[in-house]
């Protein structure tokens, strides 16, 4: 995954770690996931890292770091969860329209929706989705 400026995130293919590079960086620093949940995807926010990273994990939990997480430090990042309620589909993206619309697509076609920067969430109750999201 590559932010706007050149930034990449990496998941391991069973979700166990992440890592993260950055131009001017000779390798990949690996980073461990703060949950006993595997990843099941990641991204930046607005894609610009300046903004942060979002982070969902199997079972449907998501959470996001503060701006400006530090790619040069091998400490890992602070994420904060946040208050989604997907009755166990996972979240396979999630995609700000701004700072605080944002859409997350979970699995059997549901949507979630917030406006107040992932603080709460509505699903969303159109009926109008066919088939799963990928």
């Amino acid at each position: 995954i590559r932010d706007k400026n050149g930034k990449y995130l990496a998941i391991s293919s069973r979700g166990n770690f992440f890592l993260t590079w950055q131009p001017g960086q000779e390798f990949w620093i690996p980073r461990a996931r703060d949950t006993s949940r595997r990843i099941q995807s990641m991204g930046f926010i607005e894609n610009d890292l300046e903004q942060g990273l979002w982070m969902s994990t199997r079972g449907g939990g998501l959470s996001f770091t503060k701006s400006q997480p530090d790619f040069d430090s091998i400490n890992n990042f602070d994420f904060s969860s946040s208050d989604i309620k997907t009755g166990g589909y996972g979240i396979l993206d999630v995609n700000f329209k701004n700072k605080d619309e944002l859409w997350a697509a979970c699995g059997g076609g549901i949507l979630y929706s917030s406006i107040d920067g992932g603080k709460s969430w509505k699903k969303d109750d159109e009926d109008k989705v066919i088939g799963s999201l990928y």
